[in-house]
C-alpha cells in the first residue's frame, strides 16, 4: 500500500507539472502573438528570456519519471501513463520553442509597420491556444473525446493557414515591396500551424494512454 500510495503521489506530480507546462506554452504564444501585432520588440525578447524555464520543467518531469520507473516499477496502465507524461513534455516543449520562434519573427520586424491588418494569424493562435489547454486536460481527465477533438481544431487551422498563405502570394505579386514581411508572416503561420500539429500528438498520445491504440489524428 505504501508503494502504491508513492505512486499515486508521483503520478499526481507529473500532471502538476505537465499543467504548468501546459500554462507556460499558452502564455508564450499568447505573449508573442501580441507582441507581433504590436511589433514590441521588447516584449519578444522577454519571452525569448523565458523559454529556458520551460526546458527545466521539461527535465524536471523526466527526472521524476524516471525515478518512478526505477523506484515503483509501474505496470500496465500505469507505466504507459509515464511514458506518455515523457512524450506530452516533449510536445509542449517544442510548442514553446516554436513561441519563441514568433517571437523571434518580431525582433525582425522591429521598427517596420504590418503590411496588412492581421486577422487569421491571430485566430489561429486562439484556435491553437484552446487546444494546449484541452490537450493537457484530456491527459489529466484521461478524456479520449476531448483529445480526439484535436483532429478537428486542426483541420480548422489547416484551412486558416491556407487562406493566409494565398493572401500573403496575393500581397507579393502585387506589391514586390511586401516580399520580406510577407514571407515572415507566413512563417508566423507555419510556426502556429505546428502548434497545433504538437496538440494533436498529445491527443493521439491520451488516446494511446486510455485504450492501448495510438491512432493518427494528423491527417
Amino acid at each position: 500500500m505504501i508503494k502504491r500510495k508513492e505512486l499515486d503521489e508521483g503520478l499526481e506530480q507529473l500532471d502538476k507539472m505537465l499543467l504548468e507546462m501546459g500554462e507556460r506554452v499558452e502564455s508564450a504564444l499568447a505573449g508573442s502573438m501580441q507582441a507581433l501585432m504590436s511589433v514590441d520588440a521588447d516584449a519578444a525578447a522577454e519571452i525569448i528570456h523565458r523559454d529556458p524555464e520551460l526546458n527545466r520543467l521539461e527535465e524536471r518531469i523526466t527526472e521524476l519519471g524516471s525515478k518512478l520507473i526505477a523506484t515503483q516499477q509501474p505496470v500496465a496502465k500505469d507505466l504507459r501513463r509515464v511514458l506518455v507524461a515523457f512524450r506530452i513534455s516533449g510536445d509542449l516543449e517544442r510548442m514553446g520553442d516554436l513561441s519563441v520562434d514568433i517571437a523571434k519573427v518580431v525582433l525582425r520586424l522591429e521598427g517596420q509597420s504590418l503590411i496588412k491588418p492581421l486577422i487569421d494569424l491571430p485566430r489561429m493562435a486562439e484556435i491553437v491556444q484552446t487546444m494546449i489547454f484541452e490537450s493537457i486536460q484530456s491527459f489529466v481527465q484521461e478524456n479520449v473525446d476531448l483529445a480526439y477533438k484535436m483532429a478537428k481544431d486542426d483541420d480548422a487551422v489547416d484551412a486558416l493557414y491556407s487562406q493566409i498563405i494565398r493572401e500573403l502570394y496575393t500581397l507579393m505579386v502585387q506589391d514586390p515591396r511586401t516580399i520580406n514581411q510577407s514571407m515572415l508572416l507566413s512563417f508566423v503561420g507555419r510556426y502556429i500551424e505546428r502548434i497545433a500539429d504538437h496538440a494533436t500528438n498529445i491527443g493521439e498520445s491520451v488516446a494511446y494512454l486510455v485504450t492501448g491504440r495510438r491512432p493518427d489524428l494528423n491527417v
